[in-house]
């Protein structure tokens, strides 16, 4: 599961069908489930049955309790309801600017022999995170914030990664003092704590400018009130700006490096992907190449583990307490009574049918769903249009490259590694 991680789920399917369970060390067993009609089921569970924040526990010493993606039942809700105005489609819209100016500063200086795309999309998607949620300007704090979000995010690359801490409050802080001083997670509380401070000096700055004319994320969390009228405490909008930061930056960074590691070997679907996007006949095939992209190569092979709270019969089987019932996104995504010819990559197939709710879930599905899709999506369509505007992108020369876990997102595995040379008309634009 975790040097293969996906042919280890073909394995599975291929010896027990459609779903299948699979027991990790310290945890629930996990049952992967890749059948639409039972993926619906476990969605549409009412929420006192099955807890979604409970089966995520493992995010929890980087995001925090508060995070949105831990909350379950009445409190998941009511938080869900206080972040979900920063990202309405209009005001999405609105950092549209931001972000291309960003990408199109970022990726001016990439052309070369050959580039690891992947760490420099990682590099992107940070900087635009920290600018366009945070709300952070270029200065020290945000090139510190940088640095250590960095160092932070490297834990994820240990297997240790996987395995949820004790539920227990004061034991876990126990655990993690002793991981800070020797073992896998050496240093890993210090850094925490460097990214706290400048996330505190942060919202701390911002309350003081009292600020209503921005249009960052953070802006409109500031301005959120609970139910009863009061505000977002500091460590709620700690625990969501992480939350937005793991969950908004390191997947959406592996999924642009797997787009351009699949476009640089299928020249067809590329040189139909640039003539639209150096044109100016819409950006329905850039859509659907984001869509497919995020078929192929879902970055979170499995959505959110739901913790069993009541037992509960899905598709025919009766499940207990204490178990985790898993949508598989890559195995749906690769069933060929869904998809035909699945391991194509194809973008036409999204322009002949709409993603189906419950065939296709890179950001997951019901009352649940990645609350980031459309910033994810808005970074994806400007990354890559940009990119296609400056530059011919063509294969390495190497096979495809593999699949590396990172924590519970895949990413690929020799770093997206494509030639690039400036684009005719921007070489002549430099010039």
């Amino acid at each position: 599961m975790w040097t293969r991680p996906l042919a280890s789920l073909e394995q599975g399917r291929a010896r027990y069908g459609k779903r299948f369970t699979v027991r990790f060390p310290f945890t629930p067993p996990f049952v992967l489930i890749s059948d639409p009609g039972q993926v619906k089921e476990i969605y549409t569970a009412p929420p006192d049955v099955l807890h979604p924040g409970e089966g995520a526990r493992v995010l929890e010493p980087i995001v925090g309790t508060n995070s949105v993606i831990l909350l379950d039942g009445d409190a998941h809700m009511e938080q869900r309801k206080l972040m979900l105005p920063a990202f309405h489609g209009e005001r999405m819209e609105r950092l549209t600017d931001l972000v291309s100016a960003v990408t199109e500063e970022a990726v001016a200086g990439w052309d070369g022999q050959v580039v690891a795309l992947h760490s420099r999309m990682q590099g992107l998607t940070l900087e635009i995170v920290l600018r366009a949620v945070f709300g952070l300007d270029p200065g020290p704090r945000l090139d510190a914030l940088r640095e250590s979000v960095a160092k932070l995010l490297k834990y994820s690359e240990k297997p240790i990664s996987l395995v949820p801490g004790p539920r227990d409050p004061d034991r876990r802080d126990r655990q993690e003092r002793l991981f800070n001083r020797a073992g896998p997670l050496k240093g890993f509380v210090d850094v925490r704590e460097r990214i706290d401070a400048l996330i505190f000096e942060q919202i701390g700055e911002r309350r003081r400018a009292d600020d209503t004319e921005r249009d960052d994320v953070l802006a409109m969390l500031l301005e959120a009130r609970h139910e009863d009228g009061s505000e977002m405490s500091d460590q709620e909008l700690r625990d969501e700006l992480m939350t937005l930061l793991v969950a908004g930056h390191e997947t959406t960074a592996s999924s642009l490096g797997w787009a351009f590691e699949r476009l640089s070997r299928e020249p067809a679907v590329l040189a139909r992907l640039t003539e639209e996007v150096r044109g100016s006949d819409g950006e329905d095939y850039l859509l659907a190449t984001i869509q497919e992209t995020l078929r192929r190569r879902p970055v979170l092979p499995n959505t959110a583990p739901r913790l069993v709270k009541e037992p509960i019969t899905v598709g025919g089987w009766d499940y207990p307490v204490d178990c985790c019932l898993v949508g598989c996104a890559y195995l749906l995504h690769h069933d060929p009574e869904i998809y035909p010819d699945p391991y194509a990559f194809r973008p036409e197939r999204f322009l002949e049918q709409k993603p189906g709710t419950y065939t296709w879930i890179p950001f997951g599905g019901g009352r649940r769903r990645c609350l980031g899709m459309s910033f994810a999506m808005l970074e994806m369509r400007i990354v890559i249009r940009e990119m296609l505007r400056a530059y011919e992108l063509t294969a390495d020369g190497e096979g495809h490259e593999p699949p590396r876990r990172r924590s519970i997102t895949v990413m690929p595995g020799r770093g997206s590694r494509v030639r690039l040379s400036r684009s005719p008309a921007r070489a002549t634009v430099a010039a």
